[in-house]
Order: structure tokens, then C-alpha cells, then sequence
């Protein structure tokens, strides 16, 4: 038998040892000590937004930039936010920078629809989700998409161009090919003018890309057109402002400009203008105010676990992804105060003064 004083100096050994664990646990027992889970609702400090832009180049989206900002900040987040200035490498490196700040939700207005992916798949590898922010992120299985109806914006422009010039040679100039609301703006576009063409009514001339929505490219198209048609043209779609107006200057060296109804989208300034002066038809407004504050609120939602309810879904190549399309509007001459003036887009005094009227 083991002497008393064996099995003595063993309990001892234990209770010391017992006593040791009890106070690394704050005094209580391993098997009582609970480690709680920190919530998906429940995150310590402000959500922090990571706010990935294709560019900064057109004075649309740094509107787009300041009102974001405006929004996520009166909701308490925090936001970051990174230009690429239309490098798909350079967006994808700043996005991954975002990821390893930490952020909660990422939010990204892709250059390129493809390339972009790859920056969903970083970000939920990271368990962080992602919203397409104006533009579709091709084939991935992005948590949301945020935009206007971009068919619609093309159905807008052809039916007023349409109204404007019912037969003749149509030139169209779209955006950037690797941004995937160019194709559905044409695809609206020609689902208005197809019936015409099919007449025999319009034919359009001429059709091409602006390689980074770049307005000089815009203008070098337009005056390939131009020389091509003997100036021969009766109107002209171009896929937004900023191309519109390479558009206007190829029409401006032919002694052209204002004699040819064109078309864009964006409602910016430098084109309402013109739309007072008469060189440009109409534009699309897309009350980016809208847009940004819905997403906004949305990406604070998805970063705190909630549930998004949508009512549509976009394909994207590999899924239907979640999708809100916002309504956007047809401005021309005889609606600028009921639309871009009254939401306070622009002034007034911007709007005529500064367009000599």
C-alpha cells in the first residue's frame, strides 16, 4: 500500500495545480468559463466601408465620391475610398490594400467587369462582402448590385432622338467596351430604333467604342464618322456627357455644331449647358444623390449581418446576383428646372448664367 504521506504530497500537487488554472480563468473552472462570441450585429466602433472608384476623371463620379462620403458618414461609417484612374492592376492592388485595413464591406465601381473579379473572390476570402456599385462585376458571386436601369437610360435617349430625326443616318458612339452598362445603354438604345431600321427609316452609319470613355477619343470617332459619311449625319447617340462632347467638338470643326441633335447621359454640367445653348439634345439624369445614399445604408446593412431584400436580379455570368435598378430620367430644354435644377444637381444660375443665357 501506498503510504499516507505519498498520497498526501499528490493531492497537494493537484489542488496547487487546480488553483493555478482557477486564477489564469479570472478564479473561475475551465469547465465553467464561457468565451462569447462577438455578433455579427454587434461590431466594436463604427463600420468601416472600403469605397473602390474606377476613376476620377469625370466630374460625375466625383460627385459620386462626395456624396458617398456625405451619406456613409451621417450613418455613422467610416469610409476609405481609392481611385484607380482606369488601371485594372492598380484597382485591384488598392482593393487588396483595402482588405488587409480590415474593412467590413467593400464597395466597388469596377474599369473592367472581368478583371474585377478577382476582387470579389479576395474579399470573401476575407469574409468580407461586396456591392457593384453603378457597374455589374462579371462572373462573380458579388453580394449585390446597386444602379440605375441602364436599358433604360438607351431607351430614353433613342425615343428623343427618334422624336428629333424619325429618318436619316444615325452615328452611335458608346462607352468604354470593358464596362458592362455600355452593352445593356445599346441594347436599349437599338430595342427603340429597330423598328425604324428595319423600315429602312434610319441607318446607322456608324458604330463604335470610346476606349476609356475618353472624350478625345470620343472626338477622334466622331470625325472618323464625319470624313467617312461625307458629313453626311442627322444625329448622334453617344453613350454619356462626356463623349458627348468630343462628339460636339468634331461637329464644332465642321461648322456642324447645333445643326445635329445628339444624345448623352450623366446630366453633367459642361451638357445642360449645352443643352441650354442648343448644342447638345438631351441628356439622362441619374439622381446620383438616390444612388448613394440606398447604398449607403445597404452596405452598413450587409456589414452587420442583416439581411438585403430585392425584388430583382441581374445574371452576371456565374450568378443572379441581388439587384435594385433606380429610375432615371430624359432631360432636354423644357424639363431642366423640374429635374436637375429642382433637386438641387445643379443651380440655376449654373445652369443659364454660366451658359451666357
Amino acid at each position: 500500500m501506498e503510504p499516507i504521506w505519498s498520497r498526501m504530497v499528490k493531492l497537494l500537487g493537484v489542488l496547487f495545480a487546480a488553483c493555478l488554472l482557477a486564477a489564469c480563468n479570472g478564479g473561475e473552472p475551465e469547465a465553467q468559463k464561457e468565451t462569447p462570441v462577438p455578433s455579427e450585429t454587434e461590431k466594436e466602433g463604427p463600420i468601416k466601408i472600403g469605397f473602390s472608384m474606377d476613376t476620377l476623371k469625370e466630374e460625375r463620379w466625383l460627385k459620386d465620391r462626395d456624396l458617398f462620403r456625405e451619406a456613409a458618414k451621417a450613418r455613422g461609417a467610416e469610409v476609405e475610398i481609392v481611385a484607380a484612374n482606369g488601371n485594372d492592376a492598380l484597382q485591384i492592388s488598392q482593393a487588396e490594400t483595402l482588405i488587409q485595413r480590415g474593412i467590413d464591406v467593400l464597395v466597388i465601381v469596377p474599369h473592367n467587369a472581368e478583371a474585377t473579379a478577382a476582387i470579389v473572390h479576395k474579399a470573401h476570402k476575407a469574409g468580407i462582402k461586396v456591392i457593384a456599385y453603378d457597374r455589374l462585376v462579371k462572373n462573380a458571386a458579388i453580394d449585390l448590385y446597386v444602379s440605375f436601369d441602364n436599358e433604360q437610360v438607351g431607351k430614353l435617349q433613342a425615343q428623343a432622338i427618334l422624336e428629333a430625326v424619325p429618318k436619316g443616318n444615325y452615328v452611335y458612339i458608346g462607352g468604354a467596351p470593358t464596362d458592362n452598362n455600355v452593352h445593356l445603354i445599346k441594347k436599349g438604345v437599338l430595342d427603340v430604333l429597330q423598328p425604324a431600321i428595319d423600315r429602312g427609316d434610319i441607318k446607322i452609319v456608324y458604330d463604335q467604342w470610346t476606349e476609356d470613355w475618353a472624350p478625345e477619343n470620343a472626338l477622334a470617332n466622331m470625325a472618323e464618322a464625319l470624313k467617312a459619311n461625307n458629313n453626311q449625319i442627322d444625329a448622334v447617340i453617344a453613350a454619356n456627357d462626356a463623349t458627348a462632347g468630343g462628339v460636339i467638338k468634331a461637329l464644332e470643326a465642321q461648322g456642324l455644331s447645333g445643326e445635329i441633335p445628339v444624345a448623352g447621359q450623366d446630366a453633367e454640367l459642361a451638357a445642360v449647358q449645352r443643352i441650354v445653348t442648343g448644342t447638345q439634345t438631351m441628356t439622362v439624369y441619374k439622381p446620383i444623390q438616390n444612388l448613394t445614399t440606398q447604398v449607403a445604408e445597404l452596405a452598413i446593412q450587409l456589414a452587420k449581418g442583416e439581411e438585403v431584400m430585392t425584388s430583382v436580379s441581374v445574371n452576371n455570368g456565374k450568378t443572379e446576383v441581388p439587384s435594385i435598378l433606380l429610375a432615371p430620367t430624359a432631360v432636354n430644354a423644357g424639363n431642366l428646372a423640374d429635374t436637375v435644377i429642382a433637386d438641387g444637381f445643379h443651380s440655376k444660375d449654373e445652369v443659364y448664367q454660366e451658359a451666357g443665357k
